[in-house]
């Protein structure tokens, strides 16, 4: 029997996602969210590693760490504690296609909260001190991962796939190219990027459209417009991506292994996509799990992630197991993207994954952080907000052919690549 997640009281007390614009062009989208005290209010850049200049991987990321340390009127204390001190916390992110910068707090501190937004990616000062020292921070977070197997085997995989392309770099950069990375070249970035017609504003929480809409033009109408498009990264074509098999020796007790295709972007699957990648991994009784943890015993930890590129789509299954286990755990991998095998999924199966899509989803817009990031995510990839229900419609419509089309589209479109750590004893 079909769950209805469209008729969740919770999800229907908030209002629509509402597109605005200013007079600079920078557009705003808000979410009325009256049964919450917070606002979540996000700005966005669309630009990320991928926009990287040449010899500067990891500027992107970089430049969101500089904008911290001071603007021409508050030092980095005074950033921090400016909205720590009323109860609230700022943080940033930045992926491959993408940068945020997002406050979450009180309804009370709203002005506050737009204020500061806008005085970090409008006025930042970039002193040359505090510049020098964030490298040394950077380079501990890139020491980080590489200390971090499982998050160092992503990275490389990319960089392995990619080898040509934007994509292929990883975000944080090296240690050699942060080292690099100038004050003439963070303003150069940002003078090119961090303009609105490549900005956006996302703000979800007790807050009326209309009051935003005031508070985002009192804080953002100074917000740099030099009217000319800042251009975007090579497009992706198939023949970017280069299939690998690859065994590298590493310090580790254990095998880490990498298992991935790369196809063009064909929203055809979008949907199938989704419940594929639930069906690898969307909890104790997904497949990755039952067949090689509880089955076989060969890995404790195992799944699978999805990336979605504005024109690429990446499919990866993470295991760790045993260094002798390695090409059985390859072989059950595979024998689970068997599209023939995917077809034949049962409609009891296909309904249990097409429910713990939908119970995610709708949880994840319990969370102010998430319903914020998720309608970004949704406008920068789809270029609108995209309703749940339109997300149930579609995921309700996928049919174990479809499954099989999908997982026969990521194997028609290339081969697949495995990069494998394995123990130097």
């Amino acid at each position: 029997m079909a769950t209805h997640m469209q008729d969740d009281k919770f999800f229907h007390s908030a209002g629509p996602v509402v597109e605005d614009r200013l007079a600079n062009g920078l557009r705003v989208f808000t979410n009325h969210v009256p049964h919450v005290t917070s606002i979540t209010l996000g700005i966005w850049v669309n630009a990320g590693s991928r926009e990287d200049p040449a010899g500067m991987a990891g500027l992107s990321h970089f430049l969101e760490h500089a904008v911290f340390k001071g603007t021409l009127s508050k030092d980095y204390v005074t950033i921090a504690r400016c909205i720590e001190q009323v109860g609230g916390y700022i943080d940033a992110y930045t992926t491959k296609e993408n940068t945020c910068i997002y406050i979450r707090c009180l309804k009370t501190h709203s002005e506050l909260a737009f204020d500061l937004l806008a005085d970090l990616v409008c006025n930042p000062a970039f002193p040359e001190e505090e510049v020098e020292k964030e490298k040394e921070v950077v380079i501990e977070e890139i020491r980080g991962i590489n200390d971090t197997p499982e998050e160092l085997i992503f990275d490389q995989f990319d960089d392995l796939a990619f080898p040509q392309h934007p994509l292929g770099p990883a975000i944080l950069g090296t240690e050699k190219s942060v080292e690099n990375i100038t004050t003439d070249a963070l303003r150069g970035f940002m003078h090119q990027h961090y303009v609105a017609q490549n900005m956006l504003v996302t703000v979800v929480g007790n807050m009326p459209h209309d009051a935003i809409m005031l508070h985002a033009e009192k804080s953002f109408s100074g917000l740099n417009n030099n009217n000319k498009s800042p251009g975007s990264s090579r497009a992706f074509e198939q023949d970017d991506y280069r299939a690998f098999l690859v065994h590298r020796k590493k310090p580790l007790y254990q095998a880490q292994m990498l298992y991935g295709r790369v196809v063009p972007r064909n929203d055809t699957f979008f949907y199938c996509l989704l419940l594929l990648n639930t069906i690898l991994s969307g909890g104790m009784s997904s497949m990755l799990n039952l067949e090689l943890r509880e089955k076989n015993a060969l890995a404790y930890n195992a799944y699978s992630s999805l990336t979605f590129f504005d024109d690429a789509t990446l499919l990866n299954i993470y295991a760790g197991t045993d260094p002798e286990n390695t090409g059985r755990a390859l072989l059950i991998i595979k024998n689970i993207l068997n599209a023939d095998n995917l077809s034949r999924i049962s409609l009891e199966e296909l309904r249990a994954a097409k429910n713990k899509l939908q119970g995610g989803i709708v949880m994840e817009m319990e969370k102010m952080t998430q319903r914020m990031s998720k309608a970004a995510r949704d406008i920068f990839y789809f270029g609108k907000a995209i309703s749940l229900e339109e997300k149930i419609t579609g995921i309700e419509a996928v049919t174990p052919d479809d499954l099989g089309n999908a997982a026969a589209y990521l194997q028609q479109h290339a081969d697949a690549s495995t990069l494998i750590y394995e123990p130097l004893l």
